[in-house]
């Protein structure tokens, strides 16, 4: 689609609805039409849980939270009604990265602490150990609280580093080495 017809009228997909073509950078900010940008995850994907964790944990070492949402997204929208809240949770959790490293730091600290409300009620439901899927739940509770506390203490500005504050979802919530 040329630049001109995707600014004359919305972008359509297949079906009709309204999905826009603009090119997108490594955070899901949009680009002016004609450049080339960061390839976007296919929607609608069904994956496994252990899939989806790793694919997620792929793109948050990349530096790409906002592609790793869109993988959660994907799990909550295709999996259980009782999974709902964990991948819903986590893809907050992705989201306020993003926002984050954008240096949006109210909007990026908030989405930080309700992602981790969203997943904190699982940490029960692990039995003891505190992981879901092989997520560690309680260590991504610690970690987007902590994270949540520094962004809002530094401010906004030039954001952080995704890929170096991007959690590890399993075996320990650590900054991805």
């Amino acid at each position: 689609m040329s630049g001109e017809a995707g600014r004359a009228g919305r972008d359509r997909d297949a079906e009709g609805r309204a999905r826009s073509a603009r090119p997108r950078d490594g955070l899901g900010r949009p680009l002016p039409y004609g450049v080339a940008g960061v390839e976007r995850q296919p929607e609608g994907v069904v994956r496994g849980p252990a899939e989806t964790v790793r694919e997620a944990q792929r793109l948050l070492d990349a530096g790409m939270p906002f592609h790793a949402h869109e993988v959660f997204e994907d799990a909550w929208k295709s999996g259980p009604e009782r999974e709902r809240e964990l991948w819903q949770g986590l893809a907050q959790l992705a989201v306020g990265l993003t926002h984050a490293a954008r240096g949006n730091a109210t909007g990026g600290a908030r989405l930080l602490r309700r992602g981790a409300g969203r997943i904190a009620g699982y940490v029960d439901d692990a039995g003891g150990g505190g992981e879901v899927y092989g997520v560690d739940v309680a260590g991504l509770v610690a970690w987007a609280g902590e994270l949540a506390g520094r962004v809002e203490r530094a401010g906004g500005g030039a954001g952080l580093d995704a890929a170096g504050e991007a959690p590890r979802l399993s075996g320990g919530s650590e900054p991805a080495p």
